[in-house]
């Protein structure tokens, strides 16, 4: 950075804030959890080195725990004294984790539910919520509960790598009732959310790439979006599209100035 080499490769981490949208990004609504905590993971990781340091140090653990798990059944032995101390480990590092993650969601849901009711146009029924083992437990005393539910399974089943971002529609999983366009529109919202969160926090626009997004998508919702990112927004914007009569219909209509290439 400005000539002088990072003494680690996580110091560059959240020094140039960008946002991309791409068609598999969809996985974050369809998926399993570890699609949403990546996201989270991502996001957090940008704005506060000690989480990072903490997730890593935690995933290592994590991972050093299960392989020891392992190793307690394949030599059929019940010796628990370094099972304890990666307990602890786990917990120290697994705590900050969470912690921050509660506060942060605090601040970042009603942003996303925000966005996706603006991309809509109309209010939906939509809630969002974070689910952790953790809410009503501390994490030492879910470690000794499941620790035979461990040692059966080899592998570590409870802890802040179970944490999920739960989305329902009318009160129901949300997944199974959207229609492709209203999941679009919860991942354009959830971005736009990481969008913002970063310019906050860096008191400048985040680098924003829409790649090939607007399929399934009708035109008030495509409106809106690019209402948001190009009209509103005062950074720089990137966009692929198949369609260019339909991207430069929405651009004229907008009245926004724009470059395109056709390739």
């Amino acid at each position: 950075m400005n000539d002088e080499p990072y003494e680690k490769l996580a110091s560059h981490i959240g020094r140039l804030p960008c946002v991309i949208i791409a068609p598999d990004d969809v996985q974050i609504i369809t998926g399993g959890s570890e699609e949403r905590r990546r996201l989270l993971d991502a996001l957090i990781c940008q704005l506060d080195a000690t989480y990072l340091q903490h997730l890593m140090d935690y995933n290592k653990v994590l991972q050093q725990r299960n392989g020891f798990l392992k190793s307690l059944a394949e030599r059929n032995t019940a010796d628990y004294k370094l099972l304890e101390v990666y307990d602890e480990q786990l917990t120290r590092y697994g705590d900050y984790v969470y912690q921050k993650r509660k506060h942060f969601l605090r601040s970042f849901l009603p942003l996303v539910t925000g966005f996706y009711n603006q991309i809509a146009g109309n209010p939906e029924p939509v809630t969002l919520t974070y689910e952790s083992q953790l809410h009503d437990t501390s994490f030492g005393q879910l470690l000794n509960r499941l620790r035979q539910k461990d040692l059966q399974l080899q592998r570590t089943s409870g802890g802040i790598h179970r944490d999920d971002i739960n989305a329902q529609l009318t009160g129901q999983p949300f997944k199974a009732l959207a229609s492709q366009g209203q999941r679009k529109s919860l991942l354009f919202a959830m971005k736009l959310a990481e969008f913002d969160m970063l310019k906050q926090a860096k008191q400048f626009p985040p680098l924003l790439l829409l790649d090939d997004v607007f399929e399934k998508l009708d035109a008030d919702r495509m409106h809106n979006l690019l209402d948001y990112v190009c009209v509103q927004n005062a950074g720089q914007v990137l966009i692929t599209d198949t369609h260019p009569d339909r991207i430069k219909f929405h651009f004229d209509n907008l009245a926004v100035g724009y470059q395109m290439l056709h390739l």
